[in-house]
């Protein structure tokens, strides 16, 4: 019997052993739609050549296109909708995606659909030398612009100066993405109110603070679902997310409920449909009160590992089930953990990274915590100011997934794995002393 073909753009290694672990995977094909050094790991980006490109891959492949799915931020969250779309395939319509993906044209949707959940905010133009006087704002906010990796070019400001530094930091790099967005911005009719605000703005957003969690769902034919609630835990200094733990506790029910109504009131309005999502919401405590950070409009990959080790599936099974038309299922709570974490590791400071955990590191780390997976994003030589897509403030150099029978284990795990993990750094510069261990 012939298989049934899935395409998938970017694919990487990780990604197919992943896919091929999900049910009835023996009658699906993998099949990857550009390099992932392409189309992820870049930092420019030409979004109509490589929109040609994927269509010529798709057009000249030897058999049927039965499903195309989306792993990656920009570019392919946006080329995914329009390849499908083109063959008729499920998936999101382009203008709901990118009512999620531009940053001021969703808090808009969501000051029309959960005005209760929007913090203040004001796009402005970088390029203004008087931009700081449009932006009706206390400091501190924060700056990023309306699509970027990550939190790449995103800033907290605190002053006046610090709103300067940032502007010259963004002008200098804005554009690598930002022009592409405008390519695929030009696809679909925008309403008035965004005529002016393109690819190249950035976007002022009062601060919150709060504790963040995350629900994971789907929408098939226009039925919503969550799958899961995950807890997003910040390191100690409040900057950057160190830890993703599946199942959430540390919001209470009725607040991941009301994550999960208000997301849905909002995917609703948008009219977004026959897609994946995980929105993501920081609760304060003492006010009571919910803000909606941002929707993203697939899985996330971080998720995979998770809902595998707890509910003995990763959600590649939605994903697959809804590109190939069919009604999304998962399992719960059949895996082999009560909880489980993906757990990041950083280097602070610019630096050369002189070692990396081998294959053989990476075996003895599973046997001695089993279940637990490491993954590296760096290699031996390169230097991590200038990696893309990595945070202003902090470098990704790895990150590990593991299982544990409570979330006061993996937090114990977490902070003793890092300790053990064999990363070596030279410095590059005044800022980087040298440095062993994951850390």
């Amino acid at each position: 019997m012939a298989k049934t073909n899935v395409h998938v753009l970017g694919m990487t290694e990780v990604q197919r052993h992943e896919l091929e672990t999900v049910s009835g995977a023996e009658n699906l094909a993998f099949h990857n739609v550009l390099d992932y050094e392409r189309l992820v790991e870049t930092a420019e980006i030409d979004f109509e050549e490589l929109l040609a490109a994927a269509r010529s891959q798709l057009d000249a492949f030897d058999g049927t296109v039965d499903a195309i799915i989306a792993h990656w931020d920009f570019p392919v969250s946006v080329m995914v909708p329009i390849l499908a779309a083109e063959r008729g395939l499920p998936a999101p319509s382009l203008e709901s995606i990118l009512k999620c993906e531009h940053k001021y044209w969703s808090r808009l949707e969501q000051r029309a659909s959960i005005p209760e959940c929007v913090p203040g905010f004001a796009a402005f133009d970088p390029f203004d030398d008087h931009a700081l006087d449009t932006i009706d704002l206390d400091f501190p906010f924060w700056v990023k612009p309306v699509k970027a990796h990550s939190s790449n070019l995103g800033f907290k400001i605190e002053d006046e100066a610090g709103f300067h530094e940032a502007l010259a930091e963004i002008r200098e790099h804005i554009e690598e993405i930002g022009d592409a967005f405008d390519a695929a911005l030009s696809m679909v009719d925008l309403p008035p109110e965004l005529q002016q605000w393109g690819g190249n703005t950035c976007l002022a957003e009062q601060f919150v603070q709060g504790t963040q969690a995350a629900p994971e769902g789907t929408v098939f034919r226009g039925t919503f679902r969550v799958h899961g609630v995950l807890d997003m835990h910040k390191d100690a200094d409040g900057t950057s997310f160190d830890r993703l733990d599946y199942p959430a506790s540390s919001v209470p029910e009725h607040v991941q409920q009301r994550m999960i109504d208000a997301t849905e009131r909002y995917m609703k309005h948008v009219g977004f449909d026959n897609g994946c999502f995980n929105s993501e919401f920081m609760w304060d405590e003492e006010a009571d009160q919910l803000w909606m950070i941002e929707v993203n409009t697939r899985i996330s990959q971080s998720h995979s590992d998770l809902f595998a080790k707890v509910d003995g599936a990763s959600n590649h099974e939605v994903a697959i089930d809804i590109a190939l038309g069919q009604e999304p299922r998962m399992p719960h709570r059949k895996g082999d953990f009560a909880v489980a974490a993906q757990c990041m590791v950083f280097h602070d400071g610019d630096a050369v990274v002189t070692r990396v955990p081998t294959e053989e590191d990476k075996a003895a780390l599973a046997e001695r915590y089993p279940g637990t997976v490491l993954t590296t994003t760096v290699h031996e030589g390169d230097r991590l100011s200038e990696l893309a897509g990595q945070d202003s403030y902090r470098y990704v150099v790895g990150k590990f997934y593991l299982g544990a029978s409570s979330h006061e284990e993996l937090g114990r795990l977490h902070a003793q794995i890092v300790g053990e993990l064999p990363f070596e750094y030279t410095s590059a510069g005044p800022e980087a002393d040298h440095e062993e261990g994951g850390r």
